[in-house]
C-alpha cells in the first residue's frame, strides 16, 4: 500500500460518489474506470467525498446517459487527501474530497442534493475543458 495511505484523514463521514450508474446496496465500486474528465486516462484511484453537495456536481459532469446518483459509501481501505483539489489547488482539504485504491461499498443512496442548473453545469464542463493540469493518479 502506497505511504500516503498509512494516515487515515480524520474525516468520519458520512461519504458519498456521484455517478450516472444504476447500482445497488452491496455493490463495490472500484478503481481502473476511465476517468470522466480525461477520456484516455484508466484511473488508478476510486474518489469520494464527505458533501452530498460535491457528489451531485460529479454525477452531473460523470460519463454516460444515466440519471445523476449520489450514493452513500463506505471505504474498504486506507484513504488520502485527494491531491488533485487539495493543497495543490486549495490550502487543506475545504472540499473533504479523498481517493483510494480499495473498494468503496454502496450502503445507501441520497436523493436530496442541491442541483446544479444545465447552464451551471455548461460553466463546469468548460472549466474543466481549459484546464490544463495534469490529474495526479
Amino acid at each position: 500500500m502506497a505511504a500516503s495511505f498509512q494516515a487515515k484523514p480524520s474525516d468520519k463521514g458520512p461519504f458519498y460518489h456521484g455517478t450516472k450508474a444504476d447500482l445497488q446496496i452491496g455493490d463495490l465500486l472500484v478503481a481502473g474506470k476511465l476517468s470522466n474528465y480525461k477520456t484516455d486516462l484508466k484511473m488508478n484511484h476510486i474518489y469520494f467525498t464527505a458533501l452530498a453537495n460535491n457528489a451531485g456536481l460529479a454525477a452531473a459532469l460523470a460519463n454516460g446517459e444515466g440519471h445523476e446518483r449520489v450514493y452513500i459509501v463506505e471505504p474498504t481501505g486506507g484513504f488520502e487527501n485527494d491531491p488533485n483539489v487539495t493543497d495543490k489547488k486549495f490550502p487543506g482539504n475545504p472540499t473533504r474530497s479523498y481517493r483510494t485504491e480499495a473498494p468503496l461499498k454502496i450502503v445507501g443512496e441520497v436523493t436530496n442534493w442541491a442541483r446544479q442548473s444545465p447552464e451551471g453545469i455548461q460553466k463546469w464542463r468548460e472549466k474543466l475543458d481549459r484546464n490544463k493540469g495534469e490529474i495526479i493518479n
